[in-house]
């Protein structure tokens, strides 16, 4: 069902789009332009810089990429040396999906797209580059690796773009995301477009800084739209909370259905739990390969299979238009990770349901999340016979990899850290040196 407010009156025939670009948008069914489209497109066109804010699923990926062809067109009708744009992404899955939408829209033109993620092979990667490639879709590590080795030239760049710019900044890539900005051309050199759910502080202020004077456009100004998604609540204990759940899965009419779970253990626990009970699903999380990851997402867009369970690192990198519920087995514990969870269905126009599962683990980050939503979320309470039986049984122990970072971290606190042998050394020294060698004096307290 298609919903009348989704799309404006604005055809993009209306902007005066070069052939080739034009092309790009019927090949993707693309006729009229979404809000975030008719106000952004008229200004980017012209080289204006812009700072955007809406929500996902809007249109904003298709508002840059027409805005790199078309700009790329008009200044260098024949083929430039060197990359042209630049566009950064908070994680691989968004990356990737974005070039996947940029090869459709510029299937037309002559530009070559390369994404430069990590997780993926690093020396074809580089073998791409190499080669000449006009467009780069990154994520900051690998591109900073990049441009610290000269493998990546920053000087001819004239369009770059931050996508998702509230979530860099959530995810640590503050300072990131500085290094690549102060590595292109100055802001008066180039054109720069921001994308946000959100204009918090640390946004606004990269956009004073790194920016010429930007356009600011928002289509929710100050309120979140969740227009098309009907949310439900339950409430069930630990102990009967998987019951509750397949007995949803039962009641519910759902086509493509996409959970939610806060860790790993989660998604790999429950991932056997639904198995054992006859449904065909799959779990992706921080641990999985990368090319393993890829390969999921990709059944799970052709419909190869029908049900995902996922952390909060894939809830803005699954761009499918077809998914029908989202199910929030855990409460996020970040309220806009909420936002963004459920934002997965009830994409381009279309209506969906949010099912979220409250348990005595989770419900204190209940009150933050409607205080944030500023409304309550409408509860229903089960009957006693929407609670299925579990057929799966005990499950062996599992286990999940362990981030390198966290390993560090508690080698840190339990003081097996890898510079522990040089603890005699230093001691040694503190008493054959006098003075401040090492910034004390054998005097000092320690």
């Amino acid at each position: 069902m298609e919903k009348s407010n989704f799309l404006t009156k604005k055809r993009f025939e209306e902007l005066n789009l070069p052939p080739v670009v034009m092309n790009g948008l019927k090949d993707a069914g693309f006729t009229h332009c979404t809000s975030i489209q008719a106000e952004t497109l008229p200004l980017s066109l012209k080289g204006i810089d812009v700072a955007g804010q809406a929500k996902t699923g809007t249109g904003k990926t298709a508002t840059f990429l027409v805005t790199i062809f078309a700009r790329l067109l008009s200044l260098a009708p024949e083929k430039s040396k060197g990359i042209s744009a630049i566009i950064v992404a908070p994680t691989r899955e968004l990356a990737l999906q974005i070039c996947k939408e940029a090869e459709i829209l510029g299937r037309h033109t002559s530009f070559t797209i390369t994404s430069i993620v990590g997780g993926m092979d690093y020396k074809k990667q580089i073998d791409r580059i190499n080669k000449g490639t006009d467009i780069i879709v990154c994520t900051p590590g690998r591109i900073i690796d990049y441009i610290k080795q000269g493998i990546v030239k920053t000087n001819s760049i004239k369009i770059v773009v931050v996508d998702e710019a509230d979530r860099l900044f959530d995810l640590g890539f503050t300072k990131d995301m500085r290094f690549i900005l102060q590595k292109l051309p100055k802001f008066d050199k180039r054109q720069s477009m921001l994308f946000s759910a959100t204009l918090s502080y640390e946004v606004l202020e990269l956009t004073y800084e790194y920016m010429n004077l930007p356009e600011f456009i928002s289509v929710a100004a100050g309120e979140v739209d969740l227009d098309g998604i009907e949310q439900t609540l339950f409430h069930a204990g630990n102990h009967e909370k998987l019951q509750l759940f397949l007995g949803l899965l039962e009641r519910e009419k759902w086509e493509r259905l996409l959970i939610f779970c806060n860790t790993r253990f989660a998604v790999k626990w429950l991932s056997l739990k639904l198995q054992g009970n006859g449904y065909h699903v799959e779990g992706i999380a921080g641990d999985l390969p990368q090319r393993k990851r890829l390969q999921i997402m990709e059944r799970f867009k052709k419909g190869h299979i029908n049900i995902l369970i996922a952390t909060d690192v894939a809830s803005r990198g699954i761009h499918v238009e077809d998914i029908s519920h989202v199910i929030n087995y855990d409460l996020p514990q970040d309220t806009e990770s909420y936002i963004h969870r459920i934002g997965r269905t009830a994409r381009a126009g279309k209506t969906g349901k949010a099912l979220s599962l409250a348990c005595e683990k989770y419900i204190l980050h209940l009150e933050p999340l409607e205080k944030m939503l500023g409304y309550k979320i409408p509860v229903i309470w089960p009957e006693d016979d929407w609670f299925k039986e579990d057929k799966c049984g005990p499950l062996p122990e599992i286990r999940v990899r362990q981030n390198n970072n966290l390993k560090r971290l508690r080698r840190k606190r339990s003081g097996k850290s890898k510079f522990n042998n040089a603890k005699p050394f230093i001691k040694k020294a503190k008493n054959s040196f006098p003075g401040s060698f090492f910034g004390f004096s054998p005097e000092s307290p320690q």
